[in-house]
């Protein structure tokens, strides 16, 4: 069975990405689309191709990369690529390690709402669920949901594999991406110690602001924008990762730490106020952990709003509208708005002293405020 796996992966390479004509910012999210679709086709065509049982895995990793997302973390990659590589140099060659970014990011996504017995992402059924709802429509023997979960954590675990083999497709010398895998693998890491604290924290007494912060910061800042950019900068630093302990690795650092927090902070505020139409998950969905906003709206409760919490809180389904309507009251929104301000304006002054090139320092700026205000 081995052997025709491997056979069949051989018979398929990944396509090669076309070198582009130009290497504009704009470029970048149809390229990574273009990587990831190519790629994505040839993996399953060879896995399916072992065993036509397989199409409900292949299914559900396929839909988990090209359902959606806003592909931020290559964005940030690129950033940190050509801040060392300069305008000139031609994408194509990194596309491969700058689009696995998303394959991490879909593997955790995948993972992360099993955890969370999520139903909806991007406005479509969880991996879990459709896969679910597949072996009750096949008849299948056994418990439905529990082969969702089970499926659904292979399928996470079948894209974290494609991302290092896509990753090892970049036009790099070796020594060039074994420094950008040092800043890979501590992406994540730190993602996974993040997550820990997330679900620690479902079932944790008491929990700090402090510990919100600090899970923030491992389970969204570092894979979302500071690890990107130094492993981007480390895809173009043929000098054995100096810049890490340089001026800009430290610009990076600050930059991709407040940008980190102010994304994880703006995502409870939509995890409670937010559009579901627009975001693609009902409001709620994160009802019971102890999110920056609710610890600063019990921090700012009088003695009937702190009871009030408490009682929705308890409550086997918690009213959400009432309560977002005493959070709202508590002035805790205003007051997480104001943090993810100070962040951002954080990131701006870490890349007023940054050594990069003004393109450079403009394009970060925009995507501190995108991420930090997006709707979605």
């Amino acid at each position: 069975m081995a052997n025709d796996t491997f056979s069949a992966l051989a018979a398929h390479p990944c396509p090669a990405v076309p070198a582009a004509p130009t290497h504009h910012a704009a470029d970048l999210p149809l390229l990574v689309e273009y990587t990831l679709s190519e790629f994505v086709r040839a993996e399953t065509q060879a896995l399916a191709e072992v065993d036509q049982a397989l199409e409900p895995l292949l299914s559900a990793a396929r839909d988990a990369v090209l359902g959606g997302g806003k592909r931020v973390r290559p964005q940030f990659a690129y950033w940190g690529w050509r801040s060392v590589a300069g305008p000139h140099a031609p994408v194509g060659m990194v596309l491969p390690a700058l689009a696995a970014l998303e394959l991490l990011h879909a593997f955790a996504l995948v993972h992360d709402d099993v955890m969370d017995r999520s139903d909806t992402r991007r406005g479509r059924p969880t991996a879990h669920r459709a896969l679910a709802d597949g072996h009750r429509a096949a008849g299948l023997r056994g418990d439905a949901a529990h082969f969702g979960d089970a499926a659904a954590v292979l399928a996470g675990d079948l894209l974290l594999v494609w991302a290092d083999r896509l990753m090892a497709r970049a036009g790099v010398p070796d020594r060039t991406l074994r420094e950008a895998r040092a800043a890979y693998d501590r992406m994540r890491v730190e993602a996974i110690a993040g997550q820990f604290l997330d679900v620690l924290g479902d079932c944790a007494r008491t929990w700090s602001p402090e510990r919100a912060l600090r899970t923030a910061r491992l389970k969204t800042a570092g894979y979302t924008a500071t690890w990107p950019l130094h492993y981007g900068a480390a895809l173009a630093d043929a000098g054995g990762g100096g810049f890490a302990r340089g001026p800009l690795g430290r610009a990076f650092t600050r930059y991709g730490l407040a940008v980190g927090e102010a994304f994880q902070l703006r995502d409870d505020l939509l995890g409670l106020f937010g559009e579901p139409s627009v975001t693609g998950k009902p409001v709620g969905d994160d009802l019971g952990k102890p999110t920056m906003l609710l610890l600063l709206a019990q921090a700012r409760a009088s003695a009937a709003q702190r009871a009030e919490l408490a009682a929705v809180l308890a409550a086997p389904r918690p009213d959400v509208a009432r309560l977002a309507a005493v959070v709202r009251d508590t002035g805790a929104p205003e007051q997480l708005s104001e943090m993810i301000g100070e962040r951002v304006a954080d990131a701006h002054a870490a890349l007023a002293a940054a050594p990069v090139d003004d393109d450079t320092r403009t394009a970060l700026g925009e995507l501190a405020a995108a991420v930090a205000w997006r709707a979605a």
